[in-house]
């Protein structure tokens, strides 16, 4: 049986409201410092919703680039910036390659993009398009079945989450960014800096 496109909205609603009612109560940053986080935001990051509690850190595998299954708790220990994107989403198209130069500003030990398509998208049309538009640091992680997007209540696309140390949404941007931007990298500068190492 196939279910309305309302339906899978109204189950995706539901399943936000649960994650969010079973939210770690710990905070990921202290009050003070979500509170500089908020007050940081300018420009496009305006958008940037800092959440007051973190969130539970997400547990469905998806397909990593490399092959096989994994989760996010391979990334524990660094900030991530989490994308959800898809071959055929315009705003995607966009942000791709500021999701990229940001990787190779800030990315290592302390911090990574990572960048997972959701739903249908073929692995030859993931390579076109990171080729197309010069992707070459990001990841291709897969997640066929939007498993790990259902758990992350992504309901369109893009939407990009930050990640704590301990796998932990803090923070979620629903929308296409410039994530290159200086104000995005100052925002980023300023999780890693305050959520130590």
């Amino acid at each position: 049986m196939r279910r309305s496109s309302s339906f899978r909205r109204f189950l995706a609603v539901v399943l936000y409201g649960a994650l969010a009612a079973g939210a770690s109560p710990a905070l990921a940053l202290t009050e003070t410092q979500i509170a500089a986080l908020r007050e940081a935001r300018a420009g496009e990051m305006r958008k940037l919703i800092v959440h007051d509690a973190a969130k539970a850190p997400y547990q469905a595998a998806f397909d990593a680039a490399e092959g096989g299954k994994m989760t996010m708790a391979a990334y524990e220990g660094r900030i991530v910036l989490l994308n959800f994107w898809a071959t055929w989403c315009a705003p995607c198209r966009e942000e791709m390659p500021a999701l990229n130069a940001l990787e190779n500003t800030l990315g290592g030990e302390d911090f990574a993009v990572v960048t997972v398509a959701t739903g249908r998208n073929s692995p030859s049309g993931m390579q076109r398009f990171f080729e197309e538009y010069g992707i070459d640091a990001l990841p291709l992680h897969k997640d066929p079945r939007g498993m790990l997007g259902r758990e992350a209540a992504v309901i369109g696309l893009p939407v990009t989450v930050i990640l704590d140390r301990d796998g932990r949404e803090v923070a979620r941007l629903i929308g296409g960014a410039d994530w290159a931007a200086p104000e995005a990298e100052a925002i980023l500068r300023q999780v890693i800096a305050e959520s130590g190492s």
